[in-house]
């Protein structure tokens, strides 16, 4: 059994190089659990995330582990291959709102398991569970939100040069009441290259794709943007962006441009209108207008947005 692990604070491993083993060279004592014996917490495209009660050591809590395990029906290479990228670009990040790299290991039955950092619930969830009485969210908690992912998709595109690639409520994770808020599931992230594009497909997830996605653009940093504003939009609105267009897709789902046709249209990669909002939403509808402009030039980057934040005093309180 291969397994590399580490605690927080988590920094990658001396001699790691991207090798597929992710063997630092450390034994571990660590015993993979039988699924039966975990709580899962949810799901994705040939995956499953469980709950690990970690044991005390020496007397002392520790915090519980999120473990992602390739499903035994899921042998597509793309998949085997997925669990691999993330864990490897997640062990060489190092940043409070990115999910934090515990380990990686391989079962004995051959399954690739990654090892996280464990948050309470998704902001998807949370939103499915918010009282729609309750209309939008509170502008200060979707500040909150605006600032913590900002601030991780300015140290992902200009820090380590890369694009998230799959950026929706369900791939942001809330610690507690909103103590902490982390991105996380970097299987589908792309490198940017020297002139700020990249050469690699994007997949994402359609509901939340950006138009120059759909239409063979360029790819840039901005398609994070265009899907973080439309992540915004489902904390105005409470639901899923064009939720009412098409149930095909759903919020796990992913695609690929083969599968792109003519049965794909219009609203994907546009604007979706927002329900009637108080006065105090007008700053956060302007930033929302200004996420999913149709030209990717005209879009923020993540540190125009956190400087707008700034400059209006709106994250004072983070």
């Amino acid at each position: 059994m291969l397994f590399v692990t580490m605690e927080t604070p988590c920094t990658p491993p001396s001699n790691y190089k991207g090798e597929k083993t992710l063997n630092n060279g450390y034994s571990s004592p660590f015993v993979m659990p039988q699924t039966p014996c975990m709580t899962k917490l949810g799901f994705g495209t040939g995956m499953s995330v469980y709950h690990l009660h970690r044991s005390p050591r020496f007397g002392n809590e520790r915090s519980p582990w999120a473990i992602k395990k390739r499903n035994v029906r899921a042998q597509r290479r793309i998949y085997v291959d997925k669990l691999y990228k993330e864990a490897k670009i997640l062990c060489s990040l190092d940043h409070p709102n990115i999910v934090g790299f515990r380990g990686f290991m391989i079962t004995p039955d051959g399954r690739e398991v990654l090892l996280m950092e464990e948050c309470t619930q998704s902001l998807g969830d949370y939103i499915e569970n918010f009282s729609q009485d309750c209309g939008a969210f509170s502008p200060t908690t979707i500040y909150q939100v605006i600032a913590s992912v900002s601030s991780a998709l300015q140290y992902l595109h200009e820090d380590q040069e890369l694009i998230h690639g799959d950026i929706k409520s369900f791939n942001i994770l809330i610690k507690g009441k909103l103590e902490f808020i982390k991105l996380c599931d970097f299987g589908v992230s792309l490198n940017i290259g020297e002139d700020g594009i990249s050469d690699e497909e994007y997949v994402g997830t359609l509901p939340w794709t950006a138009p120059e996605a759909l239409e063979d653009g360029l790819i840039t940093e901005k398609v994070d943007i265009f899907a973080f504003g439309l992540t915004i939009y489902e904390m105005l609105a409470l639901k899923l962006p064009h939720w009412e267009f098409d149930d095909t897709y759903l919020m796990d789902s992913t695609f690929e441009s083969d599968m792109l046709d003519d049965s794909i249209e219009k609203p994907y990669g546009t604007r979706p209108e927002l329900p009637s909002l108080g006065s105090e939403y007008k700053d956060i509808v302007a930033l929302f207008n200004w996420c999913t402009e149709e030209d990717y030039i005209k879009r923020p980057r993540a540190r125009d947005m956190l400087n707008t934040l700034h400059n209006k005093h709106l994250n004072k309180q983070f």
